[in-house]
């Protein structure tokens, strides 16, 4: 299952691009799956479209953990919820939305899911939340450390209802698993992501922070869709000027990304007829993806006497960045973004001597501890 992850900046038409990108792969024969909310859904009989409904994903979830505590809620005195009464919180909305992606990857008789995302930034977040939340289970719930698990069942015979532990142990491992089944779609080989951005300055700098973001996650962007692009020649000097401004930075995209454009249409696009017409644009059918490459360890102790992890964070800068060796983990900062790694398991017995950007790539220098590391002969 190849699944396509479409986001940008915010008004650079997202929707209509992964909507005629869903229909230029329909049109090649493949069977396809768009989730959206595009208001004019494309027609192909090879196409078929969901949309999330993130307020009765909130209200479905929350009553059925409800019913799973009612005896804990009952033994405190609370009076659950209605679903009548309940109203969608801040960030339902994407809990909501990789339920949906999670799902849809496991679709049958699919070859390809492409998915609308939110606007770049509210997308980096979100593609984030499976790993980051699985993280806070694991430090705030370990499994490994169940309270009295002997004396449960006999304090639960006692006081005739389960024990908040053992409900609550429980029901962090139902969203583990339901996390780490997210997770896998969303760092598979076979999902990809691609941005759409209208070429111009502010677009340039959005794109810039958006390519760090994901790169921190490991989350490499396959190209980028230059959309509503003028034509070049035109007689009026304003649009002309446009125009050339719109060249100069895709051809700055270009140096870095497969760039795929998409011309302007003299209007906004209305209905399947315009669709059609984006569908035609060269390139914008994916093809399957490549392997991620990871990040690497390369090994330099004959030389230098260390290792070097090798940290791809393209449009990086040394100002942006920070990192932090704790235990076995590394807290890297880049930008308006965060993300805790753990540490590779042969670099566990190094300490960080050092680190370096250049070229879009962060290596960090691991100096072996000669009290954990084997003696060689």
């Amino acid at each position: 299952m190849h699944t396509l992850l479409i986001t940008g900046p915010g008004g650079a038409g997202k929707t209509t691009v992964a909507a005629a990108t869903a229909l230029a792969a329909a049109r090649e024969g493949r069977r396809v799956l768009l989730l959206t909310d595009a208001p004019h859904p494309p027609e192909d009989d090879r196409l078929s479209v969901a949309r999330v409904d993130s307020g009765q994903e909130f209200r479905d979830e929350l009553v059925a953990l409800q019913e799973r505590g009612s005896a804990l809620l009952g033994m405190i005195g609370a009076r659950p919820l209605t679903a009548e009464e309940l109203t969608e919180l801040p960030g339902a909305e994407e809990f909501a939305l990789l339920r949906a992606v999670r799902r849809a990857a496991t679709t049958p008789a699919t070859d390809l899911v492409v998915v609308d995302l939110p606007p770049l930034h509210r997308a980096v977040a979100t593609l984030s939340l499976p790993a980051q939340l699985r993280r806070y289970l694991a430090r705030l719930l370990p499994a490994e450390r169940q309270a009295a698990r002997a004396l449960r069942p006999v304090l639960a015979q006692l006081a005739g209802v389960p024990m908040p532990a053992q409900w609550l142990y429980e029901t962090a491992a139902r969203w583990d698993e339901e996390l780490a089944a997210v997770q896998a779609v969303v760092e598979s080989d076979t999902t990809e992501i691609r941005l759409v951005a209208e070429p111009g300055p502010a677009a340039a700098d959005a794109l810039r922070l958006g390519r760090l973001g994901l790169a921190l996650q490991e989350l490499p962007v396959s190209a980028v869709v230059a959309n509503r692009l003028l034509p070049q020649g035109s007689a009026d000097p304003w649009l002309a000027g446009l125009a050339s401004q719109q060249e100069k930075h895709t051809a700055e995209w270009a140096a870095e990304l497969p760039v795929i454009p998409l011309a302007h249409l003299g209007r906004d696009p209305r209905g399947p007829h315009d669709l059609a017409l984006l569908a035609e644009a060269e390139g914008l059918a994916p093809r399957p993806p490549a392997p991620r490459p990871g990040w690497a360890v390369e090994d330099r102790r004959a030389e230098d006497g260390v290792l070097v992890w090798e940290v791809p964070l393209p449009g990086a800068r040394k100002s942006e960045l920070d990192l932090i060796r704790r235990g076995d983990e590394l807290l890297l900062t880049a930008g308006p973004y965060r993300r805790i790694v753990p540490l590779p398991s042969v670099l566990r017995r190094c300490s960080v001597s050092g680190a370096a950007l250049a070229d879009g790539v962060l290596r960090v220098r691991f100096t072996p501890d000669p009290g954990l590391w084997p003696r060689t002969h």
